[in-house]
């Protein structure tokens, strides 16, 4: 069974390299995260999650790592 991860805009490298490893992806935005078994988020201070969104997964900060580096932790949280 795939892996639902949402990643929030601007992060084209991660969601490309999400998309290479298996990976299926959704913008961090709406709806769609009542499905999603994680979240990566860019880290630049802005808050994008929203407090009445019942989110009990993981989210990865982006900040300072490459696309390959998002992709191992979410393979190490998933193991």
């Amino acid at each position: 069974m795939y892996k639902l991860i949402a990643v929030e805009d601007g992060l084209t490298n991660v969601t490309q390299a999400l998309h290479a490893s298996g990976f299926k992806t959704t913008p961090l935005e709406g709806k769609a995260l009542y499905n999603i078994q994680a979240v990566v988020v860019k880290g630049d201070g802005t808050n994008n999650l929203s407090p009445e969104w019942p989110l009990k997964l993981p989210v990865i900060n982006a900040s300072g790592r490459s696309a390959e580096e998002v992709v191992e932790v979410l393979r190490d949280r998933f193991s």
